[in-house]
């Protein structure tokens, strides 16, 4: 039988992994997912932030993680499976965002090595670190955050939005590669939320409110089968330009100026 295709996932009753919750769109997926009654753990590498959350949320558990270490991951995967056998879900949150000038970069790339080592290499890593015990759940998932910018990029990030499209590539084949199991694998694909993931992104009033966005993601969650992409109806300008032969006109849309004038319209 094919469990992840066709299927609801349960949306109370589970142990979720959260990375980077401790703020915006990770730490409101946990609070709610928390609210629904399941046993939630948020992991991030501020411990500051992961501390406020679960101060805010009785019950929640906190562990620090650096997802751009590879060793930090693998003893981290070690311990949460550890502590927490009945671990079945995963959601693959974390990520920083950089603007760069690639006429103007230094030698080093830190930005953008940055950039692919926590956004791309820290959900692949922690997926293959934990897919063998999500494996022998009787049921489990894995969730990736990417975002509206992996259809159409925006250039004053180009390695954020590089990263993004690798990470939904990256989820079609694992997707594909778990047909036949009882490991679901879904996309989540935020457009621009006000969060603190740029400078000045919490209040820009372009940016589709927090509150607004978790509500109508949650509810897509609660679908009836479960959506393989959690699209809230603000990104599918960018999920459906190229499939809709809008890409071209979009593309100028979402970059009207040059590169080193675009006000950065932030995203997930």
């Amino acid at each position: 039988m094919n469990f992840n295709e066709g299927i609801s996932m349960n949306i109370s009753g589970n142990t979720i992994l959260v990375t980077g919750g401790g703020s915006g769109i990770g730490r409101r997926l946990a609070e709610e997912f928390q609210a629904l009654g399941n046993t939630v753990i948020i992991a991030g590498r501020r411990q500051e932030r992961l501390d406020e959350t679960v101060a805010a949320n009785p019950g929640m558990i906190s562990i620090m993680l650096d997802v751009s270490s590879h060793d930090a991951i693998r003893k981290f995967a070690a311990t949460v499976v550890a502590e927490h056998p009945a671990l079945n879900m995963l959601i693959n949150n974390a990520g920083i965002m950089k603007t760069e000038s690639l006429q103007a970069q230094q030698d080093d790339l830190a930005d953008a090595e940055a950039m692919i080592t926590t956004n791309l290499l820290g959900p692949i890593r922690l997926t293959a670190a934990l897919l063998p015990h999500l494996g022998k759940q009787a049921r489990s998932t894995i969730v990736n955050v990417t975002s509206g910018l992996a259809f159409v990029p925006l250039v004053v990030t180009p390695t954020y939005s590089a990263t993004k499209a690798a990470l939904h590539s990256y989820t079609l084949s694992l997707r594909r590669q778990l047909q036949g199991t009882a490991i679901e694998v879904i996309e989540v694909i935020p457009p621009a939320v006000q969060t603190d993931l740029t400078p000045g992104q919490a209040v820009n009033p372009r940016y589709m409110p927090l509150a607004e966005y978790i509500a109508e993601t949650m509810a897509l969650f609660q679908t009836t089968p479960t959506p393989s992409e959690i699209c809230v109806q603000r990104v599918n300008f960018l999920r459906r330009a190229e499939a809709e032969g809008r890409f071209d006109a979009v593309l100028d849309a979402v970059n009207p100026l040059p590169a080193a004038d675009v006000a950065l319209p932030g995203t997930n």
